[in-house]
């Protein structure tokens, strides 16, 4: 797709939503902070000598980028990077490896503890009563785990789907999953790249959550893209009253 020649904003051709997690409706690094945090304590106590190696965040940064460099065609796969990272640590530090799983599934039963934003849960209300929504998302939350998979008429995660945003196939994979051709799909994300070019490359359209100060929308873009403050105004720039 051209972007100088984008479509106009129209409400009117919307039959579903695609929906990013992370930064859209929690703050997702304090998420994975608390849940490292966890994973640290929990090495603590069943391979002490691999917690002492992680403690020097040199070392943390070495073993994540080494496993990255080593796995390039596994870039979706956040749950297979972590658990890998973490058997080479424990491999490093000459604790059993075999601990790797088990220490993996602490650190992703604690990622799941997500903080809402004080908007996102009303916002899902509203939006699933109106539209279809699929969660679309490069992570690896668990919403039944978290405990929002109600709302949701199914879920599209980059590990399933053998590819990331923005590559247009997990989009494409989004619309099937809600039933409706892209066209009728209107992706919503926090992440202009991933989630908004990512979104108009399928044949979607976009909606950019700001939640952040950021830099200027692309002159381009400004009659074919949205931009909410929160998911609040999302609801108001979909038509769906305020309860």
């Amino acid at each position: 797709m051209s972007y100088s020649r984008l479509p106009m904003w129209n409400l009117s051709r919307i039959r579903a939503i695609a929906l990013d997690l992370d930064d859209t409706l929690w703050p997702v690094w304090p998420t994975i902070e608390r849940a490292e945090g966890v994973l640290q304590h929990w090495l603590s106590e069943h391979a002490p000598a691999t917690a002492a190696w992680l403690s020097d965040p040199q070392r943390r940064r070495a073993v994540r980028e080494q496993v990255h460099a080593e796995f390039p065609h596994l870039a979706h796969d956040l749950t297979f990077l972590r658990r890998e990272s973490i058997r080479r640590a424990l491999a490093a530090a000459g604790d059993a490896t075999e601990l790797a799983e088990p220490a993996f599934e602490v650190f992703f039963a604690a990622r799941q503890q997500v903080a809402l934003y004080p908007d996102a849960l009303p916002a899902l209300q509203r939006l699933s009563r109106r539209f279809p929504v699929v969660s679309l998302s490069n992570g690896n939350a668990d919403l039944r785990r978290i405990g929002l998979d109600a709302h949701f008429v199914g879920t599209v995660s980059a590990r399933e789907a053998g590819c990331k945003k923005p590559d247009p196939r997990i989009f494409h994979r989004a619309a099937a999953v809600a039933g409706v051709p892209p066209e009728a799909v209107v992706h919503v994300g926090d992440d202009f790249e991933l989630d908004v070019l990512g979104a108009l490359g399928a044949g979607m359209q976009a909606v950019w959550v700001a939640r952040q100060p950021a830099a200027p929308m692309p002159a381009a873009h400004a009659a074919a893209v949205p931009v909410c403050a929160d998911l609040t105004e999302l609801c108001k720039t979909l038509g769906i009253p305020l309860d």
